[in-house]
């Protein structure tokens, strides 16, 4: 396994201490994590960078790959979905990319915050909380990147598509194969080609569609693996049969989603752009450009560096759970592919744990190995 090459003590302190000073409290998640549950949340595409191991009573888990899902199931064990922060700090385990199977252990500080109020100040907070502890690792060649899932959501709101289509194309946001699959026609096979069992199960309520399911597998003596719940698999065959009718882009649609998927500029100035794009529904993408200007302005005054940040519209995270602001803080000398820190909003997630709650949700993480001038990737 590899190790991150350690970095002094005082360097450290200096790279935890703003986000000590943001009023967590200290939690300790534990390292397995269920690997159905963040397939279930980050896509069957993370599995490559998961360390499975086998978990109590013999079920699939890993090593918890980052501290986002634990800290939350951690911080909401008990069911009440109180608001509250977490700081965290400790080992997280990944496979390397590009088809090594050598395994990365590495040192992740975070602050992971449940709050209700203003989400756009509290998104600011956050970013400027990732951008004060990677710089004090000493390093004087960083910039930040900003994106924003929901961002995409009201631009396609704008385009005024068919509901299921809509839908489809902001699920494919994060899976660049997937979105271009969309934009050049590709999307989806002919109706002929959609599975029958989809479009079976697509005209049943789903606690039928989930029995009907798990009858189907006991016939053929099918176990399904990595933990999937029948009721969700159910709801992604529905969902695909469903999307399939709504068709396609048509080619000037298809031009607009990459124009704005193209804008990369100084905040302001993509802004100015997503907004020149919009379709004839735009209402809900000025509120949320809007909302934007607001928090880039909470982000300067908090001594975040604007003239080193790009708003960049097609900027996405590997966890499917982000539904909102992402970022991530990078060196030049480290490369575009080792952040020093990341993170974003990621509201659904609670939800998605079965937790009801009324506060956000909204992180970063920082890497203090890269972090620190005189370290490596």
């Amino acid at each position: 396994m590899r190790l991150e090459r350690s970095i002094p003590a005082a360097a450290l302190d200096a790279i935890r201490a703003p986000l000590l000073a943001a009023g967590a409290t200290p939690v300790d998640a534990p390292v397995l994590q269920p690997l159905g549950l963040l397939l279930d949340l980050a896509g069957e595409a993370m599995r490559s960078r998961l360390f499975v191991v086998s978990g109590d009573g013999g079920e699939e888990a890993c090593l918890r790959p980052d501290f986002t899902v634990a800290v939350a199931r951690e911080h909401f064990a008990d069911g009440a979905g109180e608001p509250g922060r977490c700081f965290y700090e400790g080992k997280a385990f990944r496979v390397a990319p590009r088809g090594s199977d050598r395994a990365e252990e590495f040192l992740q500080v975070g602050v992971e915050a449940f709050e209700a109020g203003d989400p756009v100040a509290a998104d600011a907070e956050i970013a400027a909380l990732a951008w004060a502890a990677s710089a004090a690792g000493g390093r004087a060649d960083l910039s930040l990147v900003l994106g924003d899932v929901s961002l995409f959501s009201a631009f396609v709101d704008s385009l005024e598509l068919a509901a299921p289509l809509a839908a489809r194309l902001k699920r494919a946001f994060a899976k660049p194969r997937q979105l271009k699959a969309e934009l050049d026609g590709e999307g989806v096979s002919s109706t002929a080609e959609q599975s029958r069992i989809a479009a079976l199960l697509a005209g049943l309520p789903e606690a039928e569609a989930s029995a009907m399911l798990q009858e189907l597998w006991s016939l053929a003596g099918i176990e399904p693996v990595g933990g999937r719940r029948p009721a969700e698999i159910a709801r992604r065959l529905v969902e695909k049969a469903r999307s399939a009718e709504a068709g396609r882009l048509s080619p000037e649609q298809a031009d607009k989603v990459r124009a704005f998927l193209a804008v990369s500029d100084r905040p302001e100035a993509a802004l100015d752009a997503i907004v020149a794009l919009a379709g004839p529904d735009d209402a809900g993408l000025k509120a949320a450009v809007a909302g934007w200007r607001a928090r880039l302005a909470g982000m300067a005054a908090r001594g975040v560096p604007l003239e080193k940040a790009t708003l960049a519209a097609a900027f996405g995270r590997a966890f499917g759970y982000y539904d909102g602001l992402l970022f991530e803080v990078r060196s030049a000398a480290l490369g575009d592919e080792a952040p020093v820190a990341a993170g974003g909003r990621y509201d659904g997630l609670p939800g998605r744990l079965g937790v009801t709650t009324t506060t956000g949700a909204v992180g970063c993480m920082v890497r203090p190995a890269r972090a620190y001038a005189g370290g490596q990737a």
